[in-house]
Formats: structure tokens, C-alpha cells, sequence
């Protein structure tokens, strides 16, 4: 370990302790929202007091998102090698990966509970959080092989599966870790969103819930940090186990776009054409199809609905014109937000990666609140976010910020931390400062993370607005579902989440959009 190494890390020691100090004077002086903030030695009390309930939650939790973790690993795995057999699947399937991705999980808990029994909402939920994730570092991971590599296998009379041992596997498991261990975090998230009104007996979403009548701010964040420990634990999990069989480091040798590129640039002619009209047609399939399998359970028909119930509730049924003005009425106030937060949690991202950059001991400090904001369940955040910034534009946008910058500040810091040290010592040879090499090195080199952070955090951002109005505000599409549950208006469940999935699937695309002519023009992409 260098002299720098133990310095900054003794800064970072430092700076926690001192964060720990001000929230403890900050808790037991009720200095923030009239006490809403507990008290590190405060959550401790309850947390021992409540020692009782936890085990059962946890475990319940811990259930749930293991399984999650386990099918939603698996379908990754198995999708990523097909992809990367044969790419034109994955051009096929491209619009339901990104319909998986970007679609808010608030919209559809209310179908997954009503349409799956038992514990099944959960897996699923928490499935479907970690397959995108997983997916695209199988993907990368695997197409990272060397082509030499590959050449020689097929001298010796290998096939597809022989290179798949013993090429692509080998040199793409430090990316596929890496990318399990993003996902992990996310099957504990996903299990406990869907706690929330599934009615399940044990679960710390669950015990969240119950525990929001009793006014008590130490037990909600115990309950919390309890939700983010777990994360944190999961994430810890599997980076052990790639730094014990890959290593803790990740192949940056391929340039962003470059797998992207390999797999476009396999597919030619009427079959291109073809393939963004199967893209955008397939997720309708499968949504036909599983209504045709919902038919075969005991889930009434009431209940579900397929592409052309949705239609009939919003163009011809009785009462379609008041459906569809609902609906717009609520998206007009919920997309505004959604703009803003991503423009917003991009900035708050950027700093912070920035800070990061050259203060690294203040950004490790930094750190661990960040994580809180972005593994924390919203319920027990909510509170203290409505007594500090109201329930209005400035509570919006706070909850919407820590749903969204989190993902872009890391993919930000990795950007700005692969810039090679001898440019550094270029600009500094030659009399320029940190600004200078910030401005005319770093920023324009992390470049494509920036863009890739901007794909991240627009589907995030309406998932953060309609968190937030569903928790605080009682306005927008968040509410217009809460209200459609309480009522049982299943034509306006289904609606509101369709909604709701396609403008956050156009949000995506707009930035992915965004994203291929920024690295066009500045020649990033291949």
C-alpha cells in the first residue's frame, strides 16, 4: 500500500467518523425537519429494542431475492450466450430488453400481485430487476474474446460451444461478475417494491408498511438501513467471489459501442429493416401470450387484460373519453418532473464523480450516504424528504434525484477513472492544472459514460416522480394508479402501467438516440 494509498484512506476514516458525529448532533438536536432525522444512537436503541421482529423479515426478504437473483441470473446467462450466438435474436429481442429495463416497478406490482400467487410477485419482480443488468455483462463479457483466440479453436476443429468453454467464458468472467454484482443489490430492491401491498406475513417492505402508522422515525430508518445493509451485503457477496476467481478488476480494453457495433454490423440488408418493426412488436406477443396463459389459473378475467382490452378501456369502451383524459391529465403533470429529474440527477451525478475525481478521500466519504439514498426503501426516506423540501416541486425532485443519480454517478467515475495517468502528466508538464486537464482531458475521454449515464437515468427518472407522488405529492400518474388499486379499477391499473412503460421505453430511446449521434460526431463509436 502506498503513502497515498494510507493517506487517502485515512482521510476517508476520518470523514466518516466526522459525518457520524454531525448526524448524531444533528439527530439528537432535532436541527433537521423538527426531528424527522433520528440519531445514529437512536436507530441503534430501537433497531435492539425491535430485535425481535427482524429475523423473520430478513429472512423473508432474503428468500425472495435469492430466488429472484438465482432465475433472474440464469435467464441472463442463457440469453446472453444465445445473443451472443446469434446476434440477430438479440436485434429481435431488443424491445423486450429495453421494455424490461425501463419499465417503472410501481406500475406493474399491482398486475404482478394481482395476476401470481404466494411469493411469486416478489421472485418475479426482483427476477426482472436483475436481468438487464445481468444480461448486458454476459453479453459484453462474452464478446470481449480474443479473435486469435477464437481462430485457434476453430483450427483445431472446435465449434461454437468449444469456444464458449474455452474462450469466451474464461476471458468474459470478470465483466460477468462484475455485472452480478451491479444485479445483486437489485433482486433485494425488486423483492422489497413488490412487499409493498402484496400482503405478505414476513419482509422488511412488509414490516416498513406496518411500522408507518406509529410515527416513529428511528424504527422507519432502522428498518431502512436494515433494507440497505442487506444490499450492501449482497453486493459485498458476489464481489468476493469475483475477486476470488477473476479478480476485482474489469477488461477495459474494449471500447464503449464496440460489442454493440459487432453484433449491428452482423445483420445486413431486409433483415435489418426488419428487425426494429419484430423489435417493436414482440413485447406485444408476449404480452398476448401471457394472457392466454393467465386463462389457464384461477385469476378472473375481470382481473387481467390483454393489448386489445387496453385499447377498448381507452378508445371504445363506455367512459373511454373520461379514461383517456385521466390519463393524460396525470402524464402531464408527471412528465415535466421526469425531464427535470433527469437533468437534475445527471448534474448531481456529474459532481459527485468529479468530487471523486479529485478529492477521492471526501468522495469515499461522500460514498456510503449515496448508497443509503439508492438502496433505502422511499417509504421510510419519504418523510423526512416532504418535511425538508415539501410536497410539491422541490419533494419531487429530491426523491427523483436519489432514484436517479446513484447508477449515473458510477458509470461517471468509471469514465473518469480509466483516463490514462500519463495524460495527466502530460498536462501537467506543460503548466496546466486540474481544470485544464479536466476540461480538455477527462471530460471529453469520459464521454461515452456520460452518455451511457444519460441512457440510465431517464426510464429511473419516472420511476423516481411516480414514487414520489404515489408517497407524497397525491398528484400524477403515481397517484392515478394508487387510486385505480384502492378502487380496484383494473382497466386503469393496466393502462396507467402500459403508459407509464411506454414513456419511459421512449425515454430510453430518445437517449439512446442521443447517445449514438454524440459518439458519431465526436468518433467514439466504431
Amino acid at each position: 500500500m502506498t503513502a497515498t494509498t494510507r493517506r487517502e484512506r485515512r482521510g476517508t476514516i476520518a470523514g466518516l467518523i466526522l459525518l457520524l458525529l454531525a448526524w448524531e448532533a444533528a439527530g439528537q438536536g432535532g436541527w433537521v425537519a423538527g426531528g424527522a432525522l433520528p440519531a445514529p444512537s437512536q436507530i441503534a436503541l430501537r433497531a435492539w429494542l425491535d430485535r425481535g421482529d427482524y429475523p423473520a423479515h430478513i429472512l423473508g426478504t432474503l428468500r425472495t431475492a435469492t430466488a429472484g437473483f438465482v432465475v433472474g441470473s440464469l435467464l441472463a446467462f442463457v440469453l446472453g450466450v444465445a445473443y451472443t450466438r446469434w446476434p440477430r435474436l438479440q436485434r429481435a429481442m431488443s424491445g423486450v430488453d429495453v421494455t424490461i429495463f425501463a419499465m417503472p416497478a410501481i406500475a406493474i406490482v399491482p398486475i404482478l400481485i394481482i395476476a401470481l400467487p404466494g411469493d411469486a410477485p416478489r421472485v418475479v419482480l426482483s427476477a426482472l430487476s436483475v436481468y438487464y443488468p445481468a444480461m448486458v455483462a454476459v453479453v459484453l463479457g462474452l464478446r470481449q474474446a480474443d479473435p486469435r483466440l477464437l481462430d485457434l479453436v476453430r483450427v483445431h476443429g472446435g465449434g461454437a460451444v468449444a469456444a464458449l468453454r474455452w474462450v469466451r467464458l474464461r476471458g468474459g468472467l470478470p465483466t460477468l461478475l462484475s455485472g452480478l454484482r451491479v444485479a445483486a443489490p437489485a433482486a433485494v430492491l425488486g423483492s422489497l417494491l413488490a412487499e409493498f401491498g402484496s400482503g405478505s406475513s414476513a419482509g422488511l417492505g412488509t414490516y416498513l408498511i406496518g411500522s408507518l402508522g406509529r410515527a416513529d422515525p428511528a424504527r422507519l430508518w432502522g428498518i431502512g438501513l436494515a433494507a440497505t445493509a442487506l444490499s450492501a451485503l449482497a453486493y459485498l457477496a458476489v464481489g468476493l467471489v469475483a475477486a476470488r476467481f477473476a479478480g476485482d478488476t474489469v477488461p477495459a480494453s474494449t471500447p464503449v459501442g464496440t460489442a454493440a457495433g459487432q453484433a449491428a454490423g452482423e445483420v445486413r440488408g431486409w433483415v435489418a429493416r426488419s428487425m426494429p418493426l419484430l423489435a417493436f412488436l414482440l413485447p406485444f406477443a408476449l404480452w398476448e401470450a401471457g394472457t392466454w396463459a393467465l386463462r389457464l389459473t384461477d385469476v378472473s378475467e375481470i382481473v387481467f387484460r390483454d393489448p386489445a382490452g387496453v385499447l377498448a378501456h381507452l378508445i371504445w369502451d363506455e367512459g373511454a373519453a373520461r379514461n383517456r383524459g385521466d390519463i393524460a391529465a396525470a402524464l402531464a403533470q408527471t412528465l415535466p418532473f421526469a425531464l427535470a429529474g433527469v437533468a437534475l440527477g445527471l448534474a448531481v451525478a456529474f459532481a459527485l464523480a468529479i468530487v471523486s475525481l479529485l478529492w477521492p478521500p471526501l468522495g469515499a466519504t461522500l460514498l456510503p450516504l449515496s448508497l443509503v439514498t439508492q438502496s433505502m426503501p422511499l417509504v421510510a426516506l419519504t418523510p423526512l424528504v416532504v418535511l425538508i423540501f415539501g410536497r410539491d416541486t422541490g419533494g419531487i425532485l429530491a426523491i427523483t434525484v436519489s432514484v436517479t443519480f446513484f447508477p449515473a454517478f458510477v458509470t461517471i467515475a468509471q469514465g473518469l477513472a480509466l483516463v490514462p495517468p500519463g495524460l495527466r502528466d502530460l498536462i501537467s508538464a506543460w503548466g496546466g492544472g486540474r481544470g485544464i486537464w479536466l476540461r480538455r482531458v477527462a471530460i471529453p475521454w469520459a464521454t461515452p459514460y456520460l452518455c451511457a449515464a444519460l441512457r440510465l437515468a431517464a426510464p429511473r427518472a419516472l420511476l423516481g416522480v411516480m414514487i414520489a407522488e404515489w408517497l407524497a405529492t397525491g398528484t400524477g400518474l403515481g397517484n392515478l394508479l394508487n387510486e385505480a388499486r384502492g378502487r380496484m379499477d383494473y382497466g386503469t391499473i393496466w393502462s396507467v402501467a402500459v403508459v407509464s412503460v411506454s414513456v419511459a421505453v421512449a425515454l430510453h430511446t430518445a437517449a439512446a438516440s442521443l447517445e449514438r449521434r454524440v459518439l458519431r460526431r465526436f468518433a467514439f463509436a466504431s
